[in-house]
């Protein structure tokens, strides 16, 4: 009998303490990914909902035609637009080599004083490409135009 009961308790043990180990590595990776997780808005919605000047987050669009500004240093000022509204970005560091006027990008950032503050600024990479969340923010506005083939 002692056997037996001894058996049933280690288990008991042994389960109790891969359910801890669960729930620790679950908690570990969610504290872990925190600053990893980069939430997507379009100019629009940065307009209606202003984010928090601590909030990281992505935002894409066009760059708007006229607006991209080159200053001292790698300081870089442009607007991006999804046809709904305009946000004015800054940017300092080196832009991608396709990075232009009238095309789509994303960048990565910090939305402060009513200027996107960018971390990161990602282009394009061919002629038909565009990120899904841009495509899909400027059909919400209907300004969309289908890649030429």
């Amino acid at each position: 009998m002692a056997l037996k009961s001894l058996k049933k308790q280690r288990r008991i043990q042994v389960v109790a303490l891969a359910a801890v180990a669960l729930i620790a590595s679950t908690g570990l990776i969610g504290y872990a990914m925190r600053d990893g997780i980069n939430f997507f808005r379009s100019p629009s919605q940065v307009m209606e909902e202003p984010p928090a000047a601590n909030e990281v987050f992505r935002i894409g669009g066009l760059v708007e035609g006229g607006t991209l500004v080159r200053g001292d240093g790698e300081t870089v000022r442009f607007s991006v637009t999804d046809g709904g509204a305009t946000v004015p970005v800054v940017f300092t560091g080196v832009l991608p080599d396709l990075f232009k006027e009238n095309q789509g990008m994303v960048g990565t950032g910090r939305y402060v004083n009513g200027v996107f503050e960018a971390s990161e600024i990602l282009a394009k990479h061919d002629e038909t490409y565009m990120p899904k969340e841009v495509v899909d923010a400027l059909k919400a506005q209907g300004v969309y135009q289908e890649p030429e083939s």
